[in-house]
């Protein structure tokens, strides 16, 4: 599977109206400092100790904003 990681603080940047907010992410363990990959599907992963865990999902035009963002395209 393909993805692009970037920190909590730059997945902040490109969350947009229809995806999950800043708070919910805060409620679910994410941080400015979390280890965080999104897949072209749109999950967002954490990075646990442990492993990675599914904690939500963006949608609509995510692709862009992830490539501006962090300056990365998708890698397996």
């Amino acid at each position: 599977m393909m993805f692009i990681e970037m920190t909590g603080k730059t997945l902040g940047l490109i969350i947009s109206d229809d995806d999950l907010g800043l708070s919910d992410l805060k409620d679910i363990g994410v941080t400015e400092e979390s280890i965080i990959r999104v897949n072209r599907q749109g999950d967002i992963e954490l990075r646990r100790p442990d492993g990675w865990d599914v904690v939500g999902g963006l949608i609509g035009e995510y692709e862009a904003r992830i490539r501006k963002a962090t300056g990365l395209d998708w890698a397996e």
